[in-house]
């Protein structure tokens, strides 16, 4: 019995060292966002006006932090399909023109380089952007290169390895730019949304959607995903996730959905695909991190670091976990010596568009979820996160990667109570430290990133619902849209393609409509040339009678 109590007054006392470290704890983080509040930047922020607190705003950035993490592997392993600044120079001899479609290992090393080149501008822009979104407009968003531009670069405009597109990878960063510099004045001139309105409601859903699928359809292939999809000689495309594999078709040799590589990633799909029903936080990127781990043990059938030398390479880089990569064949190389070809002009009007509609488009509805939006629809910050966009845009250009843009992963963030612009500074600081992990993020294989770039894909389709399939003259331009991106691979020719169709199924209706106002424009003219008579008449009718 005595034994009983002296373990009662022990549990008691455990339990009473928990409470009072719990209630300390919130004492002090109470002093701490009541300090915050009332100094200049808890003023600056607006914290107390917004109804939110330091603490608060911590975790939201850290809530928008992990979930769009993933960008930082994603988007460099896009842009680095396209080759970057490497060229047959840097093959291993004996050098050939299609060297840099083979397996080379100086070509490989150089695209090694450059991926990591790219983590760190993905990173930088992330950066710069999102601090600036807090600073300047004060709202809690989080902004890096955005899906669609990136795969756009990459797969239309240079191609794979520089060998399949019209442009150079420098001539393309130079199109990104200028764009960047359009979209800064339509943005300064409050455009944005007015020239968002002029494209048909279902053609905007339908790209969203469209380009959705294109991302998908990439993420299941071989050179930049799962491995699923291969080339068919009968018909285009079929199944693989092949065992062997021809190294430059990429055609299967044997082994038919026997790649250990595509059931890691597979696994990886369905860890991301049941975090994202549960709602947890982070779920884009706990999928790439398991396949990412497993990856990283060599000698294995699913191995990132081979046996071979550019294997031993990576792997040695790998091991320094932490440094600071410099730049060194990104930055600065934008050309505009090519700028008299029309596909230069082609893939500015198409990389306009499509930002003007998912950028503008994603900021209202970032600002709708935050309820921020007033009952004219306007809200506090619009101006400059305009701004601030298009401006990154341009300073990613100079740095290597593609559009900047406000990410709909802001959303977690703004559910877990952020409602600043110190969210968004938190955010960046984030993206700051993970400069110093570049050997880490630079080893991230392939079949890690496919399965988010699938899920991707899957978020992006959930606009068809608001097409109006019942109308033809929308649901077929929208699907022509939709279809034609994947199939051509060209984002450019999906929206070329749905635009075009509803030119011809609504020219009746623009024709009639036309002929229509010329027949007023007459019958107006005719009566006003009628009463101008009148008057005419009338006044000699009564000069007549005073005579």
């Amino acid at each position: 019995m005595g034994s009983g109590t002296r373990m009662e007054e022990g549990g008691g006392g455990g339990d009473g060292f928990v409470s009072k470290f719990t209630s300390s704890f919130i004492k002090m983080e109470k002093a701490l966002n009541r300090a915050f509040s009332k100094c200049f930047l808890g003023k600056y922020f607006k914290l107390e006006a917004r109804k939110t607190c330091f603490t608060r705003e911590f975790r939201a950035a850290m809530a928008t932090f992990l979930t769009m993490a993933y960008i930082i592997t994603v988007n460099a392993t896009i842009i680095a399909v396209s080759g970057g600044t490497c060229s047959t120079a840097d093959c291993t001899p004996p050098k050939s023109a299609d060297c840099v479609a083979k397996p080379n290992a100086g070509y490989e090393a150089c695209l090694a380089k450059t991926k990591s080149d790219l983590v760190v501008a993905t990173v930088v822009s992330a950066m710069i952007s999102t601090v600036a979104m807090g600073l300047l407009a004060n709202l809690p968003f989080g902004l890096a290169p955005g899906m669609g531009p990136n795969a756009y670069l990459a797969f239309n405009l240079v191609g794979f390895h520089g060998s399949g597109g019209p442009l150079s990878y420098q001539t393309a960063l130079a199109v990104v730019c200028i764009e960047g510099v359009l979209f800064l004045l339509v943005s300064a001139l409050g455009l944005r949304g007015k020239l968002a309105k002029l494209i048909p409601h279902s053609i905007r859903l339908a790209c969203a959607a469209g380009i959705g699928l294109f991302i998908a359809f990439v993420g299941l292939q071989s050179n930049q995903g799962l491995g699923l999809i291969g080339p068919d000689p009968s018909n285009l495309v079929t199944i693989t996730a092949c065992k062997i594999v021809d190294p430059v078709t990429g055609a299967c040799l044997g082994g038919r959905m026997q790649s250990p590589k595509f059931w890691l990633g597979f696994l990886g799909l369905l860890i991301t695909s049941y975090g994202l029903m549960k709602n947890v936080k982070g779920s884009m990127i706990y999928g790439i991190l398991f396949v990412t781990f497993v990856s990283w043990f060599r000698h294995t059938g699913v191995t990132y670091f081979p046996d071979t030398p550019l294997g031993d390479a990576n792997y040695n880089y790998f091991k320094k976990v932490v440094d600071f990569h410099k730049i060194e064949s990104t930055a600065g190389v934008l050309s505009f010596s090519d700028f008299n070809r029309s596909e230069v002009w082609v893939a500015l009007a198409t990389l306009f568009y499509v930002d003007v509609l998912a950028i503008t488009g994603t900021v209202y509805t970032m600002a709708e979820i935050g309820e921020f939006v007033d009952e004219k629809g306007n809200f506090e910050g619009e101006y400059m996160a305009y701004i601030v966009d298009a401006a990154g845009t341009i300073v990613g250009s100079t740095l290597g990667v593609t559009t900047t843009a406000t990410f709909v992963e802001s959303s977690a963030g703004l559910r877990e109570g952020g409602r600043t612009g110190l969210t968004a500074v938190f955010i960046g600081m984030f993206f700051f430290f993970s400069l110093f992990f570049t050997p880490l993020f630079s080893s991230v294989p392939p079949w890690a990133i496919g399965s988010s770039l699938v899920l991707v894909g899957v978020m992006m389709m959930k606009v068809v619902k608001d097409i109006d399939w019942n109308n033809m003259k929308e649901a077929v331009p929208a699907f022509a849209t939709m279809l034609l991106m994947p199939l051509t691979y060209s984002i450019a020719n999906g929206i070329i393609g749905g635009i075009g169709l509803h030119i011809a199924l609504n020219f009746f209706d623009y024709a009639s409509g036309t002929i229509k106002w010329f027949r007023n424009m007459r019958r107006m003219v005719v009566k006003e040339q009628n009463q101008v008579s009148a008057t005419t008449t009338a006044a000699v009718d009564s000069t007549v009678e005073i005579i």
